[in-house]
């Protein structure tokens, strides 16, 4: 195993993670950007309505994507494991 090996598998492990995270963050800030515009259009300073839309959006965001996102971590599970036995041969 060399370094670049080594650097190829974090590059990679930090894509992975960032492509399983996108719809989650890019859903929270979308959702947080309109409530904070409609409480600022509205004069409603309740934190209950920021937090409650986020946890309504993740939530079905995660149930819209939460099988393509197993499908992308069971696929990088794989590659890890098979490059573990390959360095154990």
């Amino acid at each position: 195993m060399d370094s670049g090996f080594v650097l190829y598998l974090g590059r990679y492990t930090l894509e992975t993670t960032l492509l399983l995270s996108a719809p989650i963050l890019i859903t929270c800030l979308v959702v947080g950007v309109v409530v904070t515009l409609f409480q600022a259009v509205t004069s409603i300073r309740d934190m209950t309505l920021a937090i409650v839309p986020k946890l309504l959006a993740v939530g079905f965001v995660s149930l819209l994507f939460g099988g393509w996102m197993l499908d992308i971590m069971l696929k990088f599970t794989n590659q890890i494991f098979t490059y573990i036995q390959n360095i154990g041969h």
